[in-house]
């Protein structure tokens, strides 16, 4: 059986934060939240570890990237450009940006060839975490069986503004169905409410994109593009995504799948807004003092 490696998800731009979010130092060492995730995965097992960039970063990553974690896992990395269309399609005009998420994880397609997790580029996991995904990834036999982390939105909310979540319906350990929800925040009171005001209860699941897949799914990723670009119209056409989360959602309406949720009590940290910086720089300085990673992560 083949060893799971790790897709990490690069390429986009933090566009509410208001640059290359992926790139900033959020420790004293000039540590991005990157490199914890790297160093938590590698702990766990991962020892091959895919990036998907966009051409512009090259530079940036190699000497940010590659020089640190490279040191201690193999690297791969490839792009992810607008114009990596299935045949009979075109990019459409005045559209700038990827397809999204299951787009760049097609982005890698070439490199996979057993089951891989993925993960967000800007995002705090934790330890335990990374350890429950790799022992799944390394354990599980059956091409149908993915997984995913499952995090409380209490703990990935964001104090300076909305966010938006994948909201989890768990069964019996297992996904029933995932709902994209935006305007997530919790008010004066403490209560959690999306953008339409519906309370949510602060010990439900959410997804923070920290999926474990197989082969099987990754060819209905590939197979599925077509009709996502064939579905989308009007201004979908320059903004519309394709996501996990969505396609996902789609294969478990299909009976194609059984996603076996891992929850995480730990607390998710990323930088939504320029603000959520200095609480997560305080963060991190506080693992380190208390132990949890050294002063040099790479040392």
């Amino acid at each position: 059986m083949k060893k799971p490696k790790l897709i990490v998800m690069a390429a986009g731009l933090g566009s509410r934060y208001g640059g290359l979010k992926q790139m900033e130092p959020i420790s004293d060492n000039n540590e991005i939240i990157l490199d914890f995730a790297c160093y938590d995965a590698i702990k766990a097992g991962f020892d091959e570890i895919i990036f998907v960039i966009k051409p512009e970063m090259e530079n940036d990553f190699k000497e940010r990237v590659i020089k640190n974690i490279g040191k201690h896992a193999k690297i791969d990395y490839v792009f992810q450009e607008l114009n990596q269309m299935p045949d009979g399609f075109d990019v459409p005009r005045d559209r700038t940006k990827p397809w999204g998420t299951c787009h760049a994880v097609m982005a890698a397609a070439e490199l996979i060839d057993g089951p891989f997790a993925v993960i967000n580029s800007d995002d705090y996991y934790g330890k335990s975490s990374f350890r429950k995904m790799y022992r799944f990834l390394a354990s599980n036999k059956e091409q149908t069986q993915l997984c995913m982390i499952g995090y409380m939105v209490q703990n990935t909310l964001s104090n300076q503004g909305c966010v938006t979540r994948g909201i989890c319906s768990v069964k019996e350990g297992y996904l029933n169905d995932i709902t994209e929800t935006s305007g997530l925040y919790m008010n004066d009171e403490g209560d959690i409410l999306s953008g339409n005001k519906e309370l949510i209860k602060k010990d439900t699941v959410v997804s923070m994109n920290f999926w474990g897949f197989t082969e099987m799914f990754l060819k209905e990723i590939i197979t599925g593009f077509p009709q996502f670009l064939d579905s989308i119209q009007g201004n979908d056409q320059l903004t519309g995504e394709y996501l996990l989360p969505v396609k996902v959602g789609e294969a478990l309406s299909q009976n194609k799948c059984m996603v076996k949720v891992l929850e995480s009590t730990e607390p998710w940290y990323g930088v939504t807004y320029q603000e959520d910086r200095e609480p997560v720089e305080e963060a991190f300085r506080r693992m380190k003092k208390e132990g949890l990673y050294p002063q040099n992560l790479w040392e």
